[in-house]
This record gives C-alpha cells, structure tokens and sequence, in this order.
C-alpha cells in the first residue's frame, strides 16, 4: 500500500508550494502572481501621499489608483511597472475631478524619477520605491449653470425625468464632474422621452475660475427631429418566426418613439425565455419621412433544458424533483414543461408513504394581447401527510395576464377528481372551479429581495359535486422588505398570510382545500402541515388561517449570511382565524449565496412544542423562505 503524507501548516504559518516529482501541487499566492507575469516579474513598495489640509481624499485616490490596488502582485516586468504609474495619472486627475477639485497636482515617482517622463525600457531597482505625491487642491462650486434649449414640461406623466438640480448641477453645490455628467445626460432623456430619440449636447461651454474656486458650466441640447417607429427588422432567428417576434416587441409602425417602448420590449421578449442575448440597435439618423429605422438582433438559446432540485427537512424527509423544457416548440416561444417530484423520502420506507408529482404543462404567449399567456395542464399527485393521504389528477386551463412590470393576474378553470383517506374514512370528491389570483410584485429580486413588496389575493369558487356543495376558498398575503444599509447588507423581511374557505362544513370540504400551517414555508419548527384541528391521528384542516413570520437576515461576506427569524401560525374552526390557538416558532439560518439564489439551511425550535413534536427541525432548500 502507497501513501502519500502532506505537510500540515500551523495556523498562522505561511503556506508554501508543496512539489512532487517537479510538480507543485499547492501554490501559495505569491508564487501565482509571478507565474501570471509574463516577464520578469517586478516587486515594487507603494506609498500614497496626500496634502494634509485635504486628506479626507485620501481613501479616494488609493481607489483611483492601479499602484495602490495592485501593490500586492509584482508588476510586468520595469516596462509594466512604469505603464502602471502613467495610467494613475489620468485615473487620479479623473476621480479629483468627480469630487470638485479642478486644481490638483499629481507626482508619481519611480526610485526618485518622474514616471512620466520615463522612457519604457528604463530600468529600476529590484524592490522599486514608488511615491504617489497629491494635492488636491480647493473644491469648486459651481457658479453658473445653464441648459440652453431645455426640453419643455412633458405632458405624459410617464416621460418626466429628473430635473439636473437634483443631481447636484446647481449654483452653490459642490462643481463635482459627475453632476454635470448627470445633466447632460438628463438634459438629454427629457428630449428623447418626448419622442427626439437623436437628442445629443452639441456644445458645452466649462469654465474654472481658480481665483474664487468657482466652475461655470453651460451646455446646449440639440434636439433633432421628432421620430417614429418603422417596420421592425428582426436578424438572428433560426427557429423563432421573425414577425412574431417583431409584433411581441410591440414598436408599431408610425407610433411616436419612447426609450421606454423599448425598454418594455425588452423585458417582454426575456420573458419568452428563448433569446440567449437581444439588443435593439437604431438607425444613426432619422429619415426625411421622420422615420427612424431599427432593428433587433437576438441570439436564440438551445431549445430544450433539464432542472433537478431537492429539498430535505429533518421532520419531512428528503424530496428530489426535475423538469425537462422545450423553449419553442411551434416558432413562437410554445413552452412545453414536464416535471416530476418524489418527497418523503426517509420519512417512511414504504413507497406507498412517499409524495409523488407528475405534470405536464403547455404555455402559448401572446394570445389575445403580447402580455396575455395561455396556460393548459395536466397533473397527478400523491400527497401523504398526517391528515390525509389524497391522490388526485387535476386539469387547468386560462390565462395569465401582465398589466405592468408589478401587477399581474391570473384565472384558470379547473377540475380535480380526488380520493381522499383521512379521520373520515376513505372518500371519493369531484370540483369544478375558477381559479383566480391577482399580484403586485415590486421587489428587487423575488429570490433574494432587499427591498419592495409582494402582495397577492387568491379566489377559488369551486362546486363539489359529491356532496353538492358550492364554496369559495380565498387567501391574502403580504411581504414587506427592507434593506437597513445602502449596501443591503442587512435585511429586515416580514409576511402575513390570512386564508378562509365558506360554504362549505369540514366533514364535507376536500382535505386539501381546508387549511393547514407548519413547516419550511409556513411555521418553522412544526412538521409540514401538522398545525390543524385535532391531534396526529385526528388531525383535521379548519376553516382559517393565519400565518406572521420575521426575519433579520445579515449578509457576513459576500457569499455567507445568517438569518434569525421567528414564526407564528394558526388554524380555526370558523372562516375567521382563531388567535387563541396560536402556534409559535423560532430559530436561525445560514445562507450560501450562489448565482442562482441562496442556498438555505435552518432550524427551528417549537416554542409551543405538543405532544409528538420534535424538539427542533432542520430545513434545506434554494431560496429565501420567503
């Protein structure tokens, strides 16, 4: 038997290359950056000096400056070293300039030399000595500032635009380089959000006064000709139809331009899922005819992709899913959706005791207006919980709906035949129903928001046929986020969630259109929906619901957070929520950030702990729990 024994580094020792037959196995960061180097490598020591009188701008020239941020990495050789000093001169002067100081003098020496008038083959000392030398000089205030030829009031509401003062170009402020940036830029979009698209500054006219440290700035807009929209030319498609495609951006002909037509397009045609890349490019002018052509060029993904996820909680077992997609299947973003899912694993080791989930599910865009979809589905599903044990094949078919970027509706004809064996004894149910939901979603990011809120209200009139009954089930819930630093580092999230079912008595209701509260999702701590009416083996869903969860999430580094939360929860006999049952729960989590969202671990602790409860519960999953 071979083996191979590995040094061990002693904490707070430095770690060397580890080399096995003149192969390093291990190296350690400095052998790394050498070996990027190209040429010889050159060491070089960095200080940074900055006149006293302005040193709160010191923290802003050490980020302006290559030297500075490189200082740990050995440069290209001499030649490197001097093209590294002669960039921070422009990279300095441009951040004093964006901080109002327009009088500045800048150093940079290499062993005593002026890098600037080095020549690239000169040579330096092995361990070169540079100096970034600054003053930065007085700030400036602007004095004058004008836009001549300002766009006029606009009438659409949707085409106001910042006015320049709030971006800081106004007498008296700070002169800062990006406030007459901003200006320009602004000057420029209030012209072409009333419909100027090849508005541009044809001049600008800044002067410094270094006597009284005083900028005046004037800039003149130059408008051009009113535009509009032509015949969409759309390059790129290989299987995608190209007038389709030009019709879901939505820029008809003769229509008055707008950057914001535009901007809608391109969320719109993201959303079909189908483009790996898509950009709008206008004509250089606009024509005699006051037309401005343009085209859109796309790059279409590969058609079909598979998903797999798994989930895991201590209290419910382990749970695999997957989906397999084709992105196109008739030439206009026809989505095909087949998914499967098993859950319970662990939990029981008869398959008979496992969740199981296979669908099927058919997306059209585009039916009636660009933001209607028409959905059709198919499913079949066995859920085993403590309550009941329901197998069930279900059909749907409707439409969703985008009135805006935030509100959006959907409303689905349905219907579901069910076996149910729960406290009642093994029963057969039937329903028709309208399944409707409207949502208003203006969070940051729906898998890890910041900030924002989610807001959403459900309605499910239904008709059971077995027992006659005609019900409406209904729910309402709420998110709010918000981001305690700039940076949204720290984050206090809150949901409410209160849900009724009328029309109908628990004896007779699907067990499935009761409610129920617990687990990863609803009340942490609690064994996925084991908070009902009852106990364990009479466990039965009420009439209401209610459900509080908070949470205080902190980002540590850019890829670790941790979370504290706590949770509450309860199920009433009657539609309106019994507080006097309540159920509470608690706990902590940690969080890896990855590019597809956060991957979460947590563990709760009943605070109310009943008879057959864990004493605590671990939950895993990709996302925030909400």
């Amino acid at each position: 038997m071979a083996s191979l024994i590995l040094p061990v580094i002693p904490a707070g020792g430095q770690a060397h290359a580890l080399e096995i037959f003149g192969v390093k196995l291990f190296k350690s960061r400095a052998d790394k950056d050498r070996e990027s180097v190209v040429t010889e490598p050159q060491d070089y020591d960095v200080t940074v000096d900055v006149d006293p009188a302005t040193r709160e701008m010191e923290s802003v020239i050490k980020a302006a400056s290559s030297l500075w941020r490189k200082r740990d990495e050995p440069a290209a050789g001499a030649a490197g070293l001097i093209v590294l000093a002669r960039g921070d001169y422009r990279s300095i002067l441009g951040a004093l300039y964006r901080e109002g100081h327009y009088g500045g003098v800048i150093s940079i020496t290499i062993d005593g030399q002026e890098a600037s008038a080095m020549r690239p083959d000169s040579t330096v000392t092995p361990e070169a000595r540079v100096v970034v030398s600054v003053k930065p000089g007085p700030p400036f205030t602007f004095g004058r500032t004008a836009i001549i030829n300002q766009a006029p009031t606009a009438e659409d509401g949707d085409d106001v635009v910042d006015v320049p003062s709030s971006k800081g170009f106004a007498p008296g402020l700070p002169a800062r380089s990006a406030a007459v940036r901003d200006a320009a830029a602004l000057a420029v979009e209030v012209w072409r959000q009333q419909g100027h698209a090849k508005a541009r500054i044809a001049d600008k006219d800044i002067t410094a006064d270094h006597a009284t440290n005083i900028l005046d700035a004037e800039m003149t807009v130059e408008p051009g000709r009113l535009a509009q929209y032509g015949t969409l030319a759309v390059e790129g498609t290989a299987r995608m139809d190209p007038e389709f495609v030009a019709w879901m951006a939505g820029l008809e002909p003769g229509q008055e331009y707008d950057p914001d037509d535009i901007e809608r397009a391109s969320k719109r045609l993201a959303r079909l899922d189908v483009f790996q890349s898509q950009r709008f490019v206008e004509a250089e002018s606009i024509g005699d005819d006051g037309i401005l052509p343009m085209s859109l060029v796309v790059q279409e993904r590969k058609l079909r992709r598979i998903g797999l996820g798994a989930t895991w909680s201590s209290t419910d077992g382990a749970g695999v899913e997957g989906y397999w997609i084709h992105r196109n299947l008739f030439g206009r973003a026809e989505r095909l959706r087949l998914e499967g899912k098993v859950a319970g694993l662990g939990r029981s080791s008869d398959p008979r005791d496992f969740d199981y989930l296979l669908g099927a599910t058919f997306t059209k865009p585009g039916v009636f207006t660009r933001d209607t979809n028409l959905e059709v589905a198919v499913k079949g599903e066995r859920e085993t919980l403590p309550a009941y044990v329901r197998t069930a094949v279900l059909a749907r078919t409707g439409f969703t709906h985008l009135f805006s970027e935030q509100l959006s509706a959907r409303a689905f004809a349905t219907f579901e035949r069910s076996r149910i064996e729960d406290s009642f004894g093994r029963r057969d149910f039937m329903m028709a129903g309208l399944d409707t939901a409207l949502t208003w979603d203006s969070r940051d990011n729906a898998a890890d928001a910041t900030r924002g809120f989610y807001l959403q209200a459900t309605a499910f009139p239904f008709h059971e046929f077995q027992y006659a009954n005609t019900a409406v089930r209904a729910t309402g819930e709420a998110r709010a986020y918000q981001k305690i630093d700039a940076e949204g580092r720290a984050v206090l999230a809150g949901r409410v969630m209160v849900g009724m079912l009328a029309g109908v008595p628990i004896a007779q209701a699907p067990p499935d259109k009761l409610f129920f509260a617990g687990g990863g999702g609803s009340v942490r701590g609690y064994s996925y929906k084991s908070i009902g009416l009852g106990q364990r083996r009479n466990l039965k869903g009420g009439l209401s619901v209610f459900e509080a969860s908070v949470e205080a999430r902190v980002k540590v580094t850019d890829t670790i957070g941790l979370v504290a939360f706590a949770d509450a929860g309860t199920v009433g006999p009657d539609i309106v929520p019994d507080f006097k049952r309540m159920l509470y729960g608690a706990g902590l989590g940690l969080r890896y950030y990855t590019g597809l969202g956060p991957i979460r671990l947590d563990v709760a602790m009943p605070l109310n702990r009943r008879r057959g409860d864990s004493s605590f519960a671990f939950y895993a999953g990709i996302g925030q729990a909400f």
